[in-house]
């Protein structure tokens, strides 16, 4: 009789989503303990992940493009990864691994030009002649092709400089290069913090520089995470959109639980970056559409554009790149 009931209630447990083990699941951050990470922060000391029955370790990351490699290589099972990469990896990689984004949390991707007004530069054309900084993985870099064509000037006018990720700023502010690039809410903020005003920079968005059909970061699942674990996707998912909706809400209060996992961080410095980064997920087409999911037709014109911009040879269908199935309801996904 006992072993009956414990039979029932173990079945009674896994169709109410509760799983008794935890399943345990690797996640690769894009970039270290910043503002932007407090969505999956929150959800972790929140309990949302043990409540799908999920033990998520969250690891600091080398860069976006970093965080793609990491789940082809199989290191991590998911990670937060650029989908201007992904796009590129199945373009170069001969029998790739058949990982997917899966949920779109940049609905705009949030990549930026900096330089100083001192500089003269006003506009995208005028980076011709100049030194243009960045890491050699950078996608605005990468992007800078297409920003040429956009702007009616030759990239090959651009100097390239090539550089570690946390030496650009100082290499802008000490006068090495004349721009650099990055993340907008990354670059802003840690020249403010390098004793840079906000007034005496100029920066150039994406849409800035008539550019605007650009996916950014996605949450990405390993081909071996799809194949074989498809409900702990799914309740990543749920537990990720549901502390994403609270961070949106109430910035403020995700503070804590990135100041519990990174003691040292400046809050206020991090509660400003962390709205940054917002601008670029409750974009009008998040609000109309839900979190997380993407137009094709965009998703075509951003491979289109990654393809031209790069030098690919191949050009990836966006089926390839992104399923949806995992992704929480429509009711659940709006803001």
């Amino acid at each position: 009789m006992f072993i009956r009931f414990a039979a029932l209630f173990v079945a009674a447990a896994c169709l109410s989503g509760t799983v008794l083990a935890q399943e345990r699941i690797r996640f690769s951050l894009d970039w270290r303990i910043e503002g932007p990470v407090a969505i999956f922060f929150n959800a972790d000391q929140k309990g949302y992940f043990k409540q799908e029955g999920l033990d998520v370790s969250l690891d600091v990351g080398t860069g976006s493009a970093a965080a793609v490699a990491r789940v082809a290589t199989g290191a991590y099972d998911m990670s937060f990864g650029d989908m201007s990469a992904l796009i590129e990896y199945f373009a170069n990689t001969p029998n790739p691994s058949r990982m997917q984004a899966v949920y779109m949390v940049h609905e705009q991707a949030p990549g930026a030009i900096f330089t100083l007004k001192k500089s003269g530069i006003r506009k995208a054309s005028d980076l011709a002649g100049k030194k243009l900084g960045g890491p050699s993985f950078d996608a605005v870099r990468k992007m800078l092709p297409l920003i040429a064509r956009a702007n009616g000037f030759d990239p090959k006018a651009v100097s390239l400089v090539t550089m570690e990720p946390a030496l650009r700023e100082t290499m802008l502010v000490k006068g090495d290069v004349d721009a650099i690039t990055g993340f907008y809410y990354t670059q802003l903020l840690t020249l403010n913090a390098r004793g840079v005003k906000t007034e005496d920079m100029q920066w150039f968005k994406y849409a800035d520089m008539g550019i605007s059909n650009l996916y950014g970061n996605a949450i990405i699942a390993s081909e071996r995470m799809i194949a074989e674990r498809p409900r702990a996707i799914a309740g990543f998912l749920r537990a990720l959109n549901r502390s994403l909706k609270e961070v949106m809400a109430d910035p403020a209060t995700a503070m804590a639980a990135l100041k519990r996992r990174e003691a040292l961080i400046d809050e206020k410095l991090e509660l400003e970056r962390l709205k940054l980064f917002l601008e670029f997920v409750a974009t009008p087409v998040a609000k109309a559409d839900g979190l997380g999911v993407i137009r094709k037709t965009k998703l075509e014109t951003q491979v289109d554009d990654v393809v031209a911009a790069f030098g690919l040879r191949v050009k990836p269908s966006p089926d390839l790149l992104f399923n949806s199935s995992f992704l929480p309801s429509s009711a659940e996904r709006r803001f």
